[in-house]
């Protein structure tokens, strides 16, 4: 690098050859302390909403590079400030000698569909040109050169990713989408999965213990329509594993997708109800007994903080902060409590100021009813005695909506849905929703164009991205090549890990972060693109039936995960009596790439809990040996989690990928 070209960030008449964004500006250029010593660089584009922050490191530390984190929704360009640990994405940058780039992805307009904005500038373009004036920026700093740079996002942010990647050139240099859909994922994988909640939320249990490890499925005992309901969610992709956490899996994403599929289609609902072919025009169907039109008055209006905590732009909680902050009192009192079933009910409102407005609702909990934040214009105008209606008629329509979204043959997800001539079984609606919803947030739909090179990561135990989606798109990139595309992409399969992006775990001894992943992902790919290193294989594994499965020896799955292991004497179920003492045997193969096992936590009293990791010396494998007992009858699991992490980072909470194991203790008088 030569000498810098400018330290006068502030004035100076930047200049950008990018149609609609050829006038940057900084508004702040000042060095901060934390998370880590950086310099910190605040602007936007003239005439346009969008926003950036750059956050650079010291000279001596910088390597010519940047990554660039795309949040699933539009959000803010403040994100990053207030993550921490693991996903602390400006320490990690900083330490991988590049500097960190995020933006406001256009404004917070830009997914609106319905706002006239160009949804390119929210796929992709606010992002690009931000890209491309972090490199004028940097070389101001370091000296002339051009930064090389690196774009990662999940879930939406996956979409957003891809669609970098496939309509720009020049931008980025290589791409990390992770835990992705395909275009036919909005909103069929969360369709199938409501209705599923709905038929089998009294058989969860036993689901859920029948897929965990000493457990039977063939034992499972269900009725016909829950059998059917189970055999559709399972072909369409839903891990059946992942059941576990059945009891705060909630809505998710659908909240935010449920409504434009009604505007996109507003007769679907009242067809539902009334024309042979839909599940609502089945007499024998339960949905009968589940549709709740509940009127009554509103008795007191309350409040709540809509949003706890702070946002840092994870795929879990993004569709939650899309609205932006909710002050308006968000929940309210009925003065008579509704009975059913509650999930996706919506609030008419009957009389008063608010007449004709319908609210969305979060959850109802006997007369308490709590609603979905970014709905305060509605909120506002609400009174106590005006009428309302609670109503579910229409969420249910929308549960088996992915019947009528039968796509081509390549996706065979939907084959369950097409006769021996491979017509559909179910009347068709007009048009398939998915491929919109997707080109709204990517700018164009997914073919497998991509010319850099990509590392994908995806979650084997994932309920909003089904596994198989990851493959899908490797087979369009491999058609787009002409065959197999491994010279500019990889696939990594996590093994027990779902879609969020979180460090901590909510059932942390069933699930782990997969953050780490992405850390090794975007050093690595900055070493494949920059030096020609190649980067660990493509995770081996199969698709039969939408279920993805990956081979149980470390040597035969590559990728980047450990593999562990967990017996109660000797096996992965022990039946004991109270007292007698279980021998408990760890065991850990590390992948290669110099990832060796740094650590180990386990939970070896049943209790759900992780002890703290245990640093042990690096090792390529490990065998530890333990004993546990207990003192009262009942049905224990143990657990084992190990973390391998590259010793560069040693200390530090950059590059850790896990993985756990499960051993079932049945303890008898």
């Amino acid at each position: 690098m030569t000498t810098p070209l400018t330290t006068d960030l502030l004035d100076t008449a930047w200049i950008l050859d990018v149609p609609d964004f050829g006038t940057p500006y900084v508004d702040i250029d000042e060095t901060r302390g934390t998370p880590v010593p950086h310099r910190y660089v605040h602007g936007g584009f003239a005439g346009t909403d969008t926003r950036f922050s750059f956050y650079f490191p010291a000279p001596e530390a910088y390597e010519g590079r940047f990554f660039q984190h795309v949040t699933p929704v539009p959000q803010s360009e403040h994100l990053a400030q207030h993550a921490t640990g693991e996903e602390d994405k400006i320490t990690f940058t900083l330490a991988s000698g590049a500097y960190f780039v995020e933006t406001n992805g256009g404004g917070p307009d830009a997914a609106n569909p319905f706002s006239g904005i160009d949804p390119t500038i929210g796929a992709y373009r606010a992002n690009a040109a931000a890209a491309q004036f972090s490199r004028l920026v940097a070389s101001a700093i370091f000296g002339e050169h051009r930064p090389f740079g690196y774009l990662y996002g999940g879930s939406g942010g996956g979409f957003r990713t891809i669609g970098s990647a496939e309509n720009t050139t020049g931008a980025w240099d290589g791409y990390v989408p992770y835990v992705i859909g395909s275009p036919m994922a909005m909103p069929n994988v969360f369709s199938v999965r409501m209705h599923a909640q709905r038929v089998l939320r009294d058989v969860f249990p036993a689901i859920a213990d029948a897929y965990d490890v000493g457990g039977d499925p063939a034992s499972l005992q269900l009725t016909d329509e829950q059998r059917a309901a189970f055999d559709e969610v399972t072909r369409m992709g839903f891990p059946p594993r992942s059941w576990f956490g059945w009891q705060t899996m909630g809505m998710h994403g659908f909240s935010a997708l449920y409504p434009g599929v009604l505007a996109a289609d507003p007769t679907f609902a009242q067809d539902f109800w009334s024309v042979p072919g839909y599940l609502g025009a089945d007499p024998s169907s339960s949905v009968h007994a589940d549709r709740v039109v509940h009127s009554t008055t509103v008795a007191e209006l309350g409040s709540r903080d809509a949003h706890a905590g702070e946002n840092t732009g994870g795929v879990d909680e993004s569709y939650q902060h899309a609205a932006g902050t909710d002050a308006a009192p968000a929940g309210l009192r009925l003065a008579l409590a509704p009975t059913g079933w509650m999930l996706g009910a919506e609030l008419r409102i009957t009389s008063g100021a608010a007449s004709g407005q319908t609210l969305r609702v979060e959850s109802v909990d006997g007369d308490l009813v709590t609603l979905e934040p970014g709905q305060s214009h509605v909120v506002e105008a609400l009174a106590a005695g005006d009428a309302v209606v609670l109503d579910n008629s229409s969420f249910l329509a929308a549960q088996t909506y992915h019947r009528h979204q039968v796509p081509g043959a390549d996706y065979p997800v939907w084959d369950q849905f097409r006769d021996e001539d491979g017509a559909p079984t179910h009347p068709q609606r007009p048009m398939i929703l998915g491929p919109l919803f997707t080109a709204n947030a990517s700018g164009s739909v997914p073919t497998g164009g991509v010319e850099d090179k990509m590392i994908i990561v995806a979650s084997l135990l994932d309920r909003e991205a089904f596994p198989w989606q990851a493959d899908w798109y490797r087979r369009r990139v491999d058609e787009h090549a002409g065959g197999d595309a491994s010279d500019r992409l990889r696939l990594w399969f996590m093994d027990n890990a779902t879609h969020g992006d979180d460090e901590t775990q909510q059932n942390q001894t069933h699930t782990v972060p997969y953050v780490g992943a992405l850390h090794t992902a975007l050093r690595q790919l900055a070493a494949w693109v920059e030096d020609g290193v190649e980067p660990a294989a493509s995770t081996a594994y199969i698709v039969e039936d939408g279920q993805v499965s990956i081979p149980e020896s470390v040597a035969e799955r590559a990728g980047v995960q450990p593999i562990v292991r967990i017996t109660a004497n000797g096996a992965g179920s022990a039946r004991v009596r109270v007292g007698e003492t279980v021998a408990v045997e760890i065991a850990v193969d590390a992948p290669e790439r110099g990832l060796p096992v740094v650590g180990i936590a386990t939970d070896l009293e049943g209790s759900g809990l992780l002890s703290e990791i245990v640093s042990v010396a690096p090792a390529s494998d490990l065998v530890l040996t333990e004993r546990t007992s207990f003192d009262r009858a009942g049905t224990y699991f143990l657990a084992a989690r190990a973390t391998t992490q590259a010793i560069r980072d040693a200390g530090t909470a950059a590059g850790r990928v896990h993985n756990i194991a499960r051993a079932r203790v049945v303890v008898t008088d």
